[in-house]
Protein backbone atom coordinates (compact mmCIF):
# COMPACT_ATOMS: atom_id res chain seq x y z
CA UNK A 1 0.00 0.00 0.00
CA UNK A 2 1.09 3.54 -0.92
CA UNK A 3 0.00 6.63 0.62
CA UNK A 4 0.31 10.05 -0.81
CA UNK A 5 0.02 13.42 2.03
CA UNK A 6 -0.64 16.69 0.18
CA UNK A 7 -1.15 19.99 1.84
CA UNK A 8 -4.08 21.64 0.82
CA UNK A 9 -2.48 24.27 -2.01
CA UNK A 10 -1.10 20.68 -3.60
CA UNK A 11 2.09 22.46 -2.87
CA UNK A 12 3.83 19.60 -1.11
CA UNK A 13 3.06 16.22 -1.09
CA UNK A 14 4.52 12.88 0.04
CA UNK A 15 4.65 8.65 -0.12
CA UNK A 16 4.35 6.82 2.27
CA UNK A 17 4.92 2.90 1.24
CA UNK A 18 3.49 0.31 3.74
CA UNK A 19 4.45 -3.36 3.26
CA UNK A 20 2.23 -5.90 4.14
CA UNK A 21 3.77 -6.95 7.33
CA UNK A 22 4.07 -3.04 8.10
CA UNK A 23 0.72 -2.79 7.46
CA UNK A 24 -0.42 -5.24 9.77
CA UNK A 25 1.52 -3.41 12.71
CA UNK A 26 -0.12 -0.63 12.17
CA UNK A 27 -3.99 -2.53 12.18
CA UNK A 28 -3.03 -4.27 15.33
CA UNK A 29 -1.82 -0.67 16.84
CA UNK A 30 -5.01 1.18 15.83
CA UNK A 31 -7.20 -1.70 16.88
CA UNK A 32 -5.36 -2.29 20.82
CA UNK A 33 -5.58 1.80 20.96
CA UNK A 34 -9.43 1.51 19.91
CA UNK A 35 -9.89 -0.83 22.27
CA UNK A 36 -8.08 1.49 25.06
CA UNK A 37 -9.73 4.03 24.47
CA UNK A 38 -13.03 2.16 24.61
CA UNK A 39 -12.46 0.03 27.66
CA UNK A 40 -11.52 3.98 29.39
CA UNK A 41 -14.28 5.62 28.06
CA UNK A 42 -16.83 3.01 29.09
CA UNK A 43 -15.07 2.01 32.42
CA UNK A 44 -15.34 6.10 33.25
CA UNK A 45 -19.10 6.36 32.32
CA UNK A 46 -20.31 3.21 33.90
CA UNK A 47 -18.73 4.26 37.55
CA UNK A 48 -20.09 7.74 36.86
CA UNK A 49 -23.37 6.44 36.15
CA UNK A 50 -23.57 4.08 39.21
CA UNK A 51 -21.94 6.67 41.65
CA UNK A 52 -25.01 9.27 40.37
CA UNK A 53 -27.87 6.53 39.67
CA UNK A 54 -28.43 6.58 36.10
CA UNK A 55 -31.20 4.59 35.21
CA UNK A 56 -29.56 2.64 32.96
CA UNK A 57 -26.27 2.31 34.21
CA UNK A 58 -28.14 1.55 37.87
CA UNK A 59 -29.96 -1.33 35.77
CA UNK A 60 -27.20 -2.68 34.85
CA UNK A 61 -25.38 -2.73 37.67
CA UNK A 62 -27.97 -4.47 39.69
CA UNK A 63 -28.42 -7.15 36.91
CA UNK A 64 -24.22 -7.58 37.51
CA UNK A 65 -24.62 -8.19 40.88
CA UNK A 66 -27.70 -9.96 40.87
CA UNK A 67 -26.24 -12.43 38.37
CA UNK A 68 -22.87 -12.66 40.94
CA UNK A 69 -24.81 -12.81 44.32
CA UNK A 70 -27.07 -15.87 42.23
CA UNK A 71 -23.92 -17.69 41.78
CA UNK A 72 -22.31 -17.51 44.93
CA UNK A 73 -25.58 -18.65 46.51
CA UNK A 74 -25.90 -21.61 44.38
CA UNK A 75 -22.14 -22.28 45.21
CA UNK A 76 -22.81 -21.96 48.87
CA UNK A 77 -26.26 -23.83 48.93
CA UNK A 78 -24.72 -27.01 47.03
CA UNK A 79 -22.09 -27.05 49.58
CA UNK A 80 -24.19 -26.44 52.67
CA UNK A 81 -26.31 -29.89 50.70
CA UNK A 82 -22.86 -31.65 51.06
CA UNK A 83 -22.28 -30.63 54.47
CA UNK A 84 -25.93 -31.82 55.49
CA UNK A 85 -25.86 -34.73 54.00
CA UNK A 86 -22.42 -35.71 55.51
CA UNK A 87 -23.71 -34.36 59.01
CA UNK A 88 -26.75 -37.13 58.81
CA UNK A 89 -23.88 -39.95 57.65
CA UNK A 90 -22.01 -38.56 61.33
CA UNK A 91 -25.59 -39.14 62.98
CA UNK A 92 -26.05 -41.98 62.02
CA UNK A 93 -22.94 -43.61 62.75
CA UNK A 94 -22.70 -41.81 66.39
CA UNK A 95 -26.44 -43.52 66.74
CA UNK A 96 -24.98 -46.77 66.19
CA UNK A 97 -21.82 -45.86 68.36
CA UNK A 98 -24.56 -45.08 71.01
CA UNK A 99 -25.67 -48.61 70.63
CA UNK A 100 -22.71 -50.68 70.76
CA UNK A 101 -21.65 -48.23 74.04
CA UNK A 102 -24.76 -49.80 75.48
CA UNK A 103 -23.51 -53.27 75.50
CA UNK A 104 -19.97 -52.33 76.44
CA UNK A 105 -21.47 -50.77 79.29
CA UNK A 106 -22.92 -53.85 80.61
CA UNK A 107 -20.02 -55.68 80.38
CA UNK A 108 -17.98 -52.95 81.96
CA UNK A 109 -20.28 -53.51 85.05
CA UNK A 110 -22.55 -49.97 84.29
CA UNK A 111 -26.16 -49.62 83.92
CA UNK A 112 -27.50 -49.18 80.81
CA UNK A 113 -30.17 -47.26 81.97
CA UNK A 114 -27.68 -44.50 83.22
CA UNK A 115 -26.81 -43.74 80.42
CA UNK A 116 -28.16 -40.73 78.49
CA UNK A 117 -29.11 -42.40 75.14
CA UNK A 118 -29.51 -40.41 71.78
CA UNK A 119 -33.07 -39.43 71.73
CA UNK A 120 -35.38 -41.79 69.31
CA UNK A 121 -36.55 -39.85 65.98
CA UNK A 122 -38.48 -40.83 62.66
CA UNK A 123 -41.84 -40.32 61.39
CA UNK A 124 -43.51 -39.74 57.67
CA UNK A 125 -41.63 -37.41 55.33
CA UNK A 126 -43.83 -34.87 54.70
CA UNK A 127 -42.04 -31.87 53.91
CA UNK A 128 -38.37 -30.76 53.81
CA UNK A 129 -36.18 -27.72 53.16
CA UNK A 130 -32.27 -27.38 53.00
CA UNK A 131 -30.79 -26.54 56.29
CA UNK A 132 -29.72 -22.58 56.94
CA UNK A 133 -25.51 -21.95 57.55
CA UNK A 134 -27.05 -21.38 61.24
CA UNK A 135 -29.14 -24.61 61.33
CA UNK A 136 -25.91 -26.47 60.60
CA UNK A 137 -23.60 -24.80 63.01
CA UNK A 138 -26.04 -25.53 65.85
CA UNK A 139 -26.10 -29.03 64.56
CA UNK A 140 -22.46 -29.36 64.58
CA UNK A 141 -22.19 -27.82 67.68
CA UNK A 142 -24.44 -30.17 69.52
CA UNK A 143 -22.81 -33.58 67.81
CA UNK A 144 -19.33 -31.75 69.24
CA UNK A 145 -20.70 -31.55 72.83
CA UNK A 146 -22.65 -35.19 72.36
CA UNK A 147 -19.42 -36.63 71.18
CA UNK A 148 -17.49 -35.68 74.06
CA UNK A 149 -19.66 -37.10 76.23
CA UNK A 150 -19.75 -40.27 74.66
CA UNK A 151 -16.00 -39.95 74.98
CA UNK A 152 -15.90 -39.49 78.61
CA UNK A 153 -18.30 -42.41 78.79
CA UNK A 154 -15.97 -44.97 76.90
CA UNK A 155 -13.24 -43.11 79.18
CA UNK A 156 -15.01 -44.67 82.32
CA UNK A 157 -16.54 -47.69 80.53
CA UNK A 158 -12.40 -48.58 79.59
CA UNK A 159 -11.48 -47.92 83.17
CA UNK A 160 -13.77 -50.59 83.88
CA UNK A 161 -13.02 -53.21 81.81
CA UNK A 162 -9.22 -52.72 82.36
CA UNK A 163 -10.36 -53.03 86.22
CA UNK A 164 -12.18 -56.12 85.43
CA UNK A 165 -9.06 -57.54 83.27
CA UNK A 166 -7.13 -56.86 86.67
CA UNK A 167 -9.30 -58.53 89.05
CA UNK A 168 -9.73 -61.54 86.71
CA UNK A 169 -5.66 -62.26 87.15
CA UNK A 170 -5.64 -62.17 90.33
CA UNK A 171 -8.39 -64.69 90.57
CA UNK A 172 -6.79 -68.35 91.41
CA UNK A 173 -8.24 -70.08 87.97
CA UNK A 174 -4.79 -71.02 86.93
CA UNK A 175 -3.82 -74.86 86.90
CA UNK A 176 -0.67 -75.07 89.94
CA UNK A 177 0.92 -78.09 88.22
CA UNK A 178 0.74 -78.13 84.74
CA UNK A 179 -1.43 -81.08 83.18
CA UNK A 180 -1.42 -82.28 86.94
CA UNK A 181 -3.49 -85.16 88.26
CA UNK A 182 -6.06 -84.79 90.86
CA UNK A 183 -4.92 -86.42 94.44
CA UNK A 184 -7.22 -86.20 97.55
CA UNK A 185 -9.86 -83.32 96.82
CA UNK A 186 -11.21 -80.94 99.00
CA UNK A 187 -13.36 -81.84 102.03
CA UNK A 188 -13.84 -84.86 105.09
CA UNK A 189 -11.79 -87.39 104.25
CA UNK A 190 -9.88 -90.66 106.48
CA UNK A 191 -6.26 -88.75 107.37
CA UNK A 192 -3.53 -91.16 105.89
CA UNK A 193 -1.37 -91.06 108.94
CA UNK A 194 -3.92 -90.83 112.10
CA UNK A 195 -6.42 -92.86 110.05
CA UNK A 196 -9.31 -90.64 111.33
CA UNK A 197 -11.64 -88.21 109.82
CA UNK A 198 -10.42 -85.36 108.85
CA UNK A 199 -10.46 -82.05 107.16
CA UNK A 200 -8.89 -82.21 103.91
CA UNK A 201 -8.38 -78.10 103.22
CA UNK A 202 -7.28 -77.92 99.93
CA UNK A 203 -6.30 -79.81 96.61
CA UNK A 204 -3.20 -82.59 96.34
CA UNK A 205 -1.29 -82.63 93.36
CA UNK A 206 1.19 -85.43 92.74
CA UNK A 207 3.87 -85.31 90.81
CA UNK A 208 7.40 -85.51 90.71
CA UNK A 209 9.88 -84.16 92.44
CA UNK A 210 11.21 -81.10 91.23
CA UNK A 211 7.99 -80.43 89.31
CA UNK A 212 7.25 -76.71 88.72
CA UNK A 213 4.39 -74.98 91.07
CA UNK A 214 3.16 -72.38 89.00
CA UNK A 215 0.91 -69.16 90.75
CA UNK A 216 -2.43 -69.56 90.20
CA UNK A 217 -2.72 -66.07 90.20
CA UNK A 218 -1.13 -62.92 90.20
CA UNK A 219 -0.31 -61.43 93.67
CA UNK A 220 2.41 -60.71 96.26
CA UNK A 221 3.93 -63.08 98.48
CA UNK A 222 3.46 -63.04 101.92
CA UNK A 223 4.49 -66.16 103.54
CA UNK A 224 7.76 -67.98 102.65
CA UNK A 225 8.56 -70.11 105.89
CA UNK A 226 8.97 -73.97 106.82
CA UNK A 227 5.60 -74.88 108.90
CA UNK A 228 5.66 -78.31 110.72
CA UNK A 229 2.87 -79.46 108.48
CA UNK A 230 2.98 -77.85 105.23
CA UNK A 231 7.05 -77.80 104.79
CA UNK A 232 8.74 -75.70 102.65
CA UNK A 233 5.41 -72.85 102.02
CA UNK A 234 4.12 -70.26 99.96
CA UNK A 235 1.21 -67.89 100.32
CA UNK A 236 0.50 -65.61 97.64
CA UNK A 237 -1.71 -62.29 98.62
CA UNK A 238 -4.19 -61.69 95.73
CA UNK A 239 -5.91 -58.63 97.40
CA UNK A 240 -9.78 -59.01 98.25
CA UNK A 241 -8.81 -60.71 101.34
CA UNK A 242 -8.04 -64.06 98.69
CA UNK A 243 -5.23 -65.89 99.93
CA UNK A 244 -3.74 -68.91 98.19
CA UNK A 245 -0.99 -71.68 99.82
CA UNK A 246 1.39 -73.94 98.28
CA UNK A 247 2.88 -76.26 100.55
CA UNK A 248 5.81 -79.81 101.08
CA UNK A 249 7.43 -78.12 98.20
CA UNK A 250 11.29 -79.28 97.97
CA UNK A 251 12.29 -75.44 96.72
CA UNK A 252 10.72 -72.01 96.82
CA UNK A 253 11.96 -69.53 94.27
CA UNK A 254 10.57 -66.31 95.92
CA UNK A 255 10.86 -64.66 99.33
CA UNK A 256 8.15 -62.52 100.83
CA UNK A 257 7.43 -59.35 99.28
CA UNK A 258 7.83 -60.72 95.68
CA UNK A 259 5.48 -59.46 93.04
CA UNK A 260 4.76 -62.89 90.87
CA UNK A 261 2.57 -63.35 87.93
CA UNK A 262 0.09 -65.60 86.75
CA UNK A 263 1.38 -68.97 85.90
CA UNK A 264 5.07 -67.82 87.21
CA UNK A 265 7.09 -70.60 88.74
CA UNK A 266 7.29 -69.82 92.09
CA UNK A 267 8.92 -73.32 93.95
CA UNK A 268 8.84 -77.00 93.06
CA UNK A 269 6.99 -80.25 93.89
CA UNK A 270 8.74 -81.83 97.16
CA UNK A 271 7.31 -84.11 100.35
CA UNK A 272 8.48 -81.40 102.83
CA UNK A 273 6.63 -81.44 106.15
CA UNK A 274 3.33 -83.89 107.15
CA UNK A 275 3.02 -85.37 103.68
CA UNK A 276 3.23 -89.20 102.45
CA UNK A 277 4.87 -88.27 98.99
CA UNK A 278 6.04 -85.92 96.93
CA UNK A 279 2.68 -83.72 96.04
CA UNK A 280 1.66 -80.08 95.97
CA UNK A 281 -0.78 -79.25 98.58
CA UNK A 282 -2.70 -76.44 96.90
CA UNK A 283 -5.39 -74.05 99.45
CA UNK A 284 -7.68 -70.89 98.99
CA UNK A 285 -8.90 -69.14 101.75
CA UNK A 286 -11.07 -65.93 101.35
CA UNK A 287 -11.05 -63.97 104.78
CA UNK A 288 -9.29 -66.68 106.46
CA UNK A 289 -11.53 -69.28 105.82
CA UNK A 290 -11.16 -72.46 103.28
CA UNK A 291 -12.45 -72.74 99.84
CA UNK A 292 -12.78 -75.44 97.59
CA UNK A 293 -10.00 -74.77 94.89
CA UNK A 294 -11.63 -76.18 92.43
CA UNK A 295 -14.34 -74.20 92.57
CA UNK A 296 -11.95 -71.56 91.10
CA UNK A 297 -9.85 -73.84 88.98
CA UNK A 298 -13.30 -74.82 87.08
CA UNK A 299 -14.40 -71.38 87.35
CA UNK A 300 -12.38 -70.36 84.23
CA UNK A 301 -12.73 -66.73 83.01
CA UNK A 302 -16.09 -65.87 85.60
CA UNK A 303 -16.08 -62.33 86.87
CA UNK A 304 -14.14 -62.30 90.82
CA UNK A 305 -17.40 -61.43 92.64
CA UNK A 306 -19.45 -64.49 91.13
CA UNK A 307 -16.66 -66.92 91.60
CA UNK A 308 -15.69 -65.89 95.45
CA UNK A 309 -19.58 -66.02 96.10
CA UNK A 310 -20.02 -69.32 94.65
CA UNK A 311 -16.90 -70.66 96.31
CA UNK A 312 -17.49 -69.02 100.14
CA UNK A 313 -18.14 -71.83 102.12
CA UNK A 314 -19.15 -70.76 106.30
CA UNK A 315 -16.52 -70.95 108.69
CA UNK A 316 -15.47 -73.73 110.43
CA UNK A 317 -16.17 -74.62 113.71
CA UNK A 318 -13.11 -74.18 116.29
CA UNK A 319 -12.36 -78.16 116.51
CA UNK A 320 -11.96 -78.64 112.89
CA UNK A 321 -9.86 -76.02 112.30
CA UNK A 322 -7.49 -77.43 114.98
CA UNK A 323 -7.80 -80.90 113.10
CA UNK A 324 -7.37 -79.61 109.79
CA UNK A 325 -3.87 -80.17 108.47
CA UNK A 326 -2.95 -79.98 104.92
CA UNK A 327 -1.53 -83.41 103.44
Amino acid sequence: MQLIITDAWLAKSRAIYLSGTKLVLVGFVAALALMLVAAGLYHWVFLKGAREGWPVIGSLVKLVVKDEFDQRDRFLRENLDVMAKRLGEMQAKLMQLETLGQRVSGLAGINPNDIKALPGSGGALVGSHSLTMEELQATLADLDKLTDQRVDLMTVMESRLFDQKIKKMMVPTQEPVAGGNLGSPFGWRIDPLTGRSALHTGLDFPAEPGTAILAAAGGMVVTQEFHPDYGNMVEVDHGNDLITRYAHASRVLVKKGDIVKRGQKIAEVGTTGRSTGPHLHFEVLVQGVFQDPQKFLTAGRKLPKSVVAAATLPPLPAPALQRARAN
